[in-house]
């Protein structure tokens, strides 16, 4: 009987420490995941020093968490340390291939480094995947990428892909406006920016495009309007040295 005793007090004591383990284990985790959150938040404001000390924080307490390397490689990226990038975009694949943000930088990125091929199929993925509930997201950057090997049909067909989506995603409004303009079609493409317009802030690059969308249907004074916006907003543009050397 006291053998017994004694052996049910040992197995209490083993399930005892067990929980304790899983306990600390899951506070470090929930705590890696609100630094997580700071560093990509930091990372939106491009407080880029802040976000990775945040993000140090959060790979000490969870190793194995791939949304950790993924904001690193977004980190790294805005710090042009590209070959850095991609060893966390790697890490990142390899502890969770299925996530979608994942795949959706992790393709973007590799676009962007001429490896286009591998990063349309992960796009691809993350597009037509059921349960991406951002889906216009990975659809622009595919878009952008057969821009890159020069297939405008195909690009086009995703960026009103993405706007079928979300009609209001302003880098896919931009895409559609330069492209309706380099088609001829300015009917279209000043729809296009003044839809742009509307949800996001004029930038030299759409406004440059939109004086040539004036300039080519005759409205010289708005396209004077255009340019003086870009002279005053955006003096170190390169837009804006284009239209100062003319």
């Amino acid at each position: 009987m006291y053998f017994r005793r004694l052996l049910g007090f040992g197995f209490t004591i083993i399930f005892l420490v067990a929980c304790s383990s899983q306990t600390q284990k899951k506070s470090k985790e929930d705590t890696a995941v609100i630094f997580l959150q700071l560093g990509e938040r930091y990372l939106e404001l491009n407080k880029l020093e802040l976000a990775r000390e945040n993000l140090q924080h959060a790979l000490k307490l969870d190793e194995q968490n791939a949304q950790i390397y993924n904001a690193f490689a977004l980190l790294n990226e805005k710090l042009h340390k590209l070959n850095d990038a991609m060893a966390n975009y790697q890490k990142a694949f390899v502890l969770n291939s299925h996530d979608l943000r994942i795949k959706n930088n992790y393709g973007r990125f590799l676009c962007e480094q001429d490896n286009t091929q591998q990063g349309m199929v992960l796009l691809d993925q993350a597009a037509n995947d059921g349960l991406n509930e951002r889906s216009w997201l990975a659809m622009t950057n595919l878009g952008l990428c057969y821009l890159q090997i020069g297939n405008r049909l195909e690009a086009e067909r995703y960026f009103l892909q993405a706007l079928q989506v979300n009609t209001d995603y302003s880098p896919a409004l931009l895409e559609m406006q330069k492209i309706s303009y380099e088609k001829g079609n300015m009917a279209d493409a000043k729809a296009f920016f003044v839809r742009y317009q509307r949800v996001s802030q004029e930038t030299a690059q759409s406004l440059f495009i939109a004086i040539k969308i004036e300039n080519a249907t005759g409205n010289n004074t708005l396209a004077e309007q255009y340019k003086q916006l870009i002279l005053s907003q955006f003096p170190l543009s390169q837009e804006a040295k284009t239209l100062k050397s003319r």
